[in-house]
């Protein structure tokens, strides 16, 4: 087994190798505004790190958001072509899972926000348990601003962007110090932990999520009205 692991629904331009047992090559550019300049050169550095050629890999996991329309587009379609081209089985997962079974991998056990950028002064966000057993999403994910989510949700550590963007709303800063025990919580979406969840679930039988892309809003960009021609009477 070698899943290819890509993710584009945050900052993180994210691409990871996993063998079944571990993660085995990664390769994440920061980068808000270029996912599509940096996820093949990404593609190809982790499976440069593993030793791998495209024909090793077996399977494809794509996170599906939710993230800003342009950079989750890229992830996902870059995903599916690779699957298509190999005839490969192509997955989707929830990104926001993705942040949280990271944050469940680092020792986190308990409730846990994870918010991320949405840009427009808002953030996606949902929320999730932790426990032994691993992560359940118990609401979400939904887009608002900060200040508007719930009262409860605002008091948990948080993972993600959010507290970074908007500490006064979101207190618990996701850096380190947010974490309890001092626990680091993860920024942005590893393909790794994209990954190493996809893997965990599918050996358990658990379903994934397709591969439908979590908008949840109109896109920023939208095709013009026809023009109306004026003409001569």
């Amino acid at each position: 087994m070698l899943i290819l692991g890509i993710d584009t629904s945050t900052t993180a331009i994210s691409v990871a190798l996993h063998d079944g047992d571990r993660v085995v090559a990664e390769a994440t550019t920061l980068d808000a505004r270029a996912h599509a300049e940096h996820l093949a050169p990404g593609i190809r550095a982790a499976l440069d790190e593993a030793g791998a050629e495209p024909r090793d890999v077996t399977g494809v996991v794509v996170g599906i958001g939710p993230g800003p329309f342009t950079g989750l587009r890229v992830g996902i379609v870059s995903g599916r072509t690779f699957a298509f081209a190999l005839g490969l089985p192509v997955h989707g997962l929830c990104s926001l899972d993705a942040l949280a079974h990271e944050a469940w991998q680092s020792g986190h056990r308990g409730g846990l926000l994870v918010a991320t950028d949405a840009r427009r002064k808002e953030v996606y966000a949902a929320e999730f348990v932790l426990d032994a057993a691993g992560l359940t999403r118990v609401a979400g994910p939904v887009v608002s601003r900060a200040a508007e989510l719930d009262e409860s949700w605002r008091a948990l550590p948080v993972a993600g962007r959010g507290p970074l963007l908007y500490p006064a709303d979101l207190a618990r800063s996701a850096d380190g110090a947010g974490g309890p025990s001092g626990i680091r919580l993860p920024l942005d979406v590893s393909a790794g932990a994209l990954a190493d969840l996809a893997v965990l679930r599918l050996a358990a039988g658990d379903p994934l999520d397709g591969l439908e892309p979590l908008y949840l809003r109109r896109p920023d960009v939208s095709s013009a009205p026809p023009s109306k021609k004026s003409t001569l009477g």
